[in-house]
């Protein structure tokens, strides 16, 4: 078996390394220590004048401003300004929306709905001062991702500001950032009725073009409005597309990996395009071809068929460096990699992409062959560190693991050691796990129990007898944290199950940082389990419509079909709640952690503060087996999103994992935290629960802040609303 090891890193240029600082042990030196940290931590470009012109606000997607009009001080005199409806363009598939607005010469721009409409916003009164929606197509209502745009970019060509979107059906849009006319001699035309002739690219033959499962495709032409063949794969969008150095580069999406049932699918290359004419100008191989590096991650020839390595997340970039910072998910089937061995680069990976040629300037593979679903859901964070006395200009890459990854973003060197540690391995027949898999030694994980689960410091001890009651329960499991793989339905181990907790981040609740301080805030839940049992699949129907999959529990789940031909020969199956790990009368059996949130000094690496968010639901507080206890506080229901401004962590309580359940009487606040300690400085009410994020920007002297919300519970679906001092 080929390794491809994660020391694959190459530099476009090297900084002399600087003398590491020494300074005696006195209150001035120490002063000396922090003025020269702040002194190197400069801002990427964003966010001068009060502008948030990155959906990250900066381009180091640090979702935060120095705007600090608004502070501890006057932050409770906050009133609603005015509340912002996508409803009013139609209806939502669901209610929830990702999109953060971008604010730039005195404009705010976002999309809404399924059809993902541009829409321009007056930031002054919330009135919609034009909005752009992009002409039906079969491709665009075959859409996996239609909902879930995340929002637009921004670049400003010969004076000219132009907004620039991808849609769900993979069209890239060049819009006037003042009318939103589709900007005139860009592009290309679409032969399609309703598209404009102008200000448009297809972004599919560009993606298609070299690919082999494509040139050999026989059965008709290309078709603009269909699309690519179902049967070769499906590809969407949900982040917009970032502007670096003139360069516009389009990310890629396809239906969740959990969702796929198909080997097959067609390869997330990421692409680059110019911003002034729409020409295009590079592509990179998400899965490396012949000759290319990290071919040889592929065995059994998978690339030619495999696809997928979604580019989920946002990216973000230093166009000083001249590099956009692209993090993956992991190629077709999520639970099984048998049809695809080895570590499967770049899937799972940070990457670090020449802007002007989408050459790899370097990668770290945060993950091998992942089969977990673990991609990668938040944007890279860019800001500068000083590390022992040395100045680093840093990336930081947050994970659903709960891993903390810190690289030179410049060289791609780690900061701190990372370990390749030993995984348990997969039982399924002709299945393939990594041998090991990268754990950073700092920072240490958002949640420890991802480091090797549920141990005896983690298990459930409100009572001597539920603790050993969870672990005679614990004891017929294999305990394991993080990679942990399930098991065939018929194995025949001495125990009933594999479990494996989480504590990261995900998508609904991005990280921030503060590049001012060096600090890092992120949202966190626990949460352990034992996989679903793997079934071997029953082959697929005549009509290719779906399948069936034998349940040792007497059930016969059916599939839908996704892409492709070929079906996995192991999928999760049933099994009537088999192999579970249960709960003592709806307890769980660990430690609960609901809704935390922890503060990391990036500078050092160390934990500077971790807290829980609102208060344990009733239903557990007034459990009968805890009658008369007092329980430690596990956090609330849903989970926190945050960004920075000025002084302020600005924070607030985001709608729950279940998607719309909230508690009824629980208070919809948002709140002013002290940065350094966590500490609740004033509060103001919400009409809704939040949702993904927030942003601020000044606008004619007066800054505003604007949160997204939305629940179906409630008469803000959807919605965007902004608050300003009186």
């Amino acid at each position: 078996m080929t390794k491809m090891t994660n020391a694959a890193f190459r530099p476009i240029r090297r900084q002399p390394r600087r003398q590491p600082l020494v300074f005696g042990f006195s209150l001035s030196c120490a002063l000396l220590m922090v003025t020269a940290a702040a002194a190197f931590a400069q801002r990427l470009p964003g966010t001068e004048n009060g502008e948030w012109r990155y959906l990250g606000g900066d381009a180091g997607h640090t979702r935060s401003s120095p705007v600090n009009q608004i502070n501890a001080a006057n932050f409770e005199n906050l009133e609603q300004q005015w509340v912002w409806r996508s409803d009013n363009f139609g209806p939502n598939v669901d209610y929830f929306s990702r999109s953060t607005p971008i604010y730039v010469d005195g404009m705010l721009y976002t999309v809404a709905t399924p059809r993902r409409q541009v829409v321009a916003i007056d930031p002054e009164t919330g009135e919609t001062l034009w909005a752009f929606r992009e002409p039906e197509t079969v491709r665009q209502l075959r859409s996996p991702r239609q909902a879930y745009g995340k929002g637009v970019a921004y670049a400003e060509v010969d004076g000219r500001g132009v907004i620039y979107v991808t849609s769900p059906a993979f069209f890239l849009w060049a819009l006037d950032a003042k009318t939103g006319v589709p900007l005139e001699g860009w592009g290309g035309a679409v032969p399609l009725a309703g598209f404009s002739q102008t200000g448009v690219r297809d972004l599919l033959p560009d993606l298609l073009e070299g690919w082999g499962r494509w040139e050999r495709w026989d059965e008709g032409p290309y078709d603009a409005n269909y699309g690519i063949p179902r049967e070769l794969g499906m590809v969407t969008s949900s982040s917009p597309p970032i502007v670096v150095n003139g360069v516009v580069v389009v990310l890629v999406g396809h239906q969740a990996s959990y969702g796929q049932t198909r080997i097959e699918n067609v390869p997330g290359d990421v692409m680059g395009f110019d911003a002034r004419t729409g020409e295009f100008l590079w592509k990179f191989h998400m899965i490396p071809r012949p000759g290319e590096f990290g071919h040889e991650t592929w065995e059994n020839d998978a690339w030619q068929w495999s696809g997928d390595m979604s580019s989920w997340a946002p990216a973000s970039a230093d166009p000083e460096l001249g590099l956009v910072y692209i993090v993956t998910n992991a190629s077709t089937i999520q639970s099984y990699a048998g049809h695809r061995p080895g570590h499967n680069l770049f899937g799972g990976s940070l990457l670090a992409l020449d802007v002007q040629t989408g050459e790899r300037r370097w990668h770290f593979q945060i993950h091998h062959s992942d089969q977990w679903n673990y991609d990668l859901p938040t944007a890279p964070i860019l800001m500068d560190l000083t590390v022992d006395g040395m100045e680093i200009p840093a990336v930081i890459q947050n994970t659903k693991q709960g891993l903390i990854f810190a690289f030179n973003r410049e060289t791609g060197e780690p900061i701190w050691p990372i370990e390749e540690r030993p995984v348990i391995q997969t039982q399924v027949p002709g299945g393939y796990t990594a041998p090991t898999q990268p754990y950073p030694t700092r920072p240490e994980p958002l949640d420890r129990i991802v480091l090797d689960g549920i141990t005896e410091e983690f298990v459930i001890d409100y009572t001597p007898d539920l603790k050993a009651q969870a672990q005679i329960m614990l004891s017929q499991f294999q305990i394991g944290g993080l990679y942990v793989p399930p098991l065939p339905f018929d194995h025949d181990n001495d125990f009933v199950n594999n479990v494996g907790c989480l504590g990261g981040v995900n998508i609904p609740y991005p990280p921030v940082a503060d590049p001012s301080t060096g600090m890092m805030y992120a949202s966190h839940e626990r949460t352990c389990g034992a996989p679903a049992f793997m079934q071997p699949t029953g082959g697929v129907d005549e009509d290719h419509t779906d399948y069936a999959v034998p349940d040792a529990g007497g059930a016969t789940p059916n599939y839908t079909l996704t892409t492709g031909t070929t079906v996995s020969p192991w999928l999760p199956g049933g099994g009537g709640g088999e192999g579970r790990l249960g709960s003592i009368e709806g307890l769980r059996l660990w430690k609960p952690l609901d809704n935390q949130i922890s503060a990391f000094q990036m500078n050092t690496g160390e934990r500077a503060w971790s807290m829980t968010v609102g208060q344990t639901p009733e239903q557990l507080t007034n459990h009968p087996l805890l009658a008369g206890l007092e329980i430690p506080n596990a956090g609330g229901i849903g989970m926190s999103i945050q960004m920075v401004a000025g002084d302020l962590l600005i924070q607030t309580t985001a709608l729950s994992r279940g998607g719309v359940q909230f508690l009824p009487d629980a208070p919809l606040e948002l709140h002013a935290r002290d940065k350094q300690t966590g500490e609740i400085l004033g509060s103001v009410p919400l009409p809704a629960p939040g949702q993904y994020g927030m942003m601020t920007y000044m606008h004619e002297g007066k800054q505003y802040i604007v949160v997204q919300v939305g629940s179906i519970r409630t008469d803000f679906p959807g919605s965007l609303v902004a608050f300003a001092l009186p």
